[in-house]
């Protein structure tokens, strides 16, 4: 997932939020701080920032950035474009991001479940993430998880950062921080670690979403797997 620069708005940090888990109201204190606001998730759409949250499997974001500018050169960020585009052209435009074919294959199942929404009888002009509003979180959560190729991770991106949901995204980075910090095992479960922030935390969409902005950022500067940056880091009074 890319790190963001400074920008956007902060949300600000309620009594509730800070009753309900004090250490990481103040963790996320400190670490937006030190780097401020951030503009997440990097897209011109909901359905740009989906296909990017497919595309971020295994890769670096400057690769799925490439691939996105080769699908919007394309005109393909749009699900109808998307959908009517030979399989040989997507997964060259994927070339980029890696694994082009299996991603070009998770990309097509997703386009599949969101034309489920419309009806089989339904031109796919008419394909839209807004069919997805109308059911709750914990249905769609399950749902996309039946998607193939949609993992947990994936899933949580596309609620939080596509459909505005409050769903917490867990990666890498929120492992290694937060075990580090002895709140859990590094050798968690994702839907522990998961459920531990969802419960923590009020469900808040634009919480959630700086919140990992903020996560990222710290452990893409400071907390690495290996020399870690431990005195210099805006989590090491904790």
């Amino acid at each position: 997932m890319r790190v963001a620069s400074p920008c956007g708005h902060m949300p600000p940090v309620s009594k509730k939020a800070q009753a309900r888990h004090p250490l990481l109201m103040q963790m996320y204190a400190a670490m937006a701080g030190y780097f401020g606001p951030c503009g997440w998730w990097p897209g011109d759409s909901s359905f740009e920032v989906a296909v990017g949250a497919v595309l971020t499997q295994n890769t670096a974001w400057r690769n799925v950035e490439k691939a996105l500018a080769l699908l919007r050169v394309k005109n393909a960020l749009r699900p109808e474009a998307l959908w009517d585009m030979p399989p040989e052209l997507l997964e060259e435009a994927l070339r980029p991001s890696g694994f082009f074919k299996l991603k070009a294959q998770r990309l097509r199942n997703l386009l599949e479940y969101m034309r489920s929404f419309i009806g089989w009888n339904r031109s796919p002009g008419d394909l839209t993430l807004e069919y997805m509003q109308g059911e709750t979180d914990e249905k769609l959560r399950r749902e996309l998880l039946q998607v193939r190729g949609i993992g947990q991770e994936t899933a949580d991106a596309i609620l939080l950062y596509s459909l505005n949901r409050p769903s917490f995204v867990v990666d890498a980075y929120t492992r290694r921080i937060f075990s580090r910090h002895g709140l859990f095992s590094e050798n968690s479960s994702y839907e522990s670690i998961r459920a531990f922030f969802m419960d923590a935390l009020p469900l808040d969409t634009e919480l959630f979403n700086e919140y990992h902005a903020l996560i990222v950022r710290t452990g893409n500067r400071f907390c690495k797997k290996s020399n870690p940056l431990c005195l210099q880091c805006p989590l090491q009074r904790f």
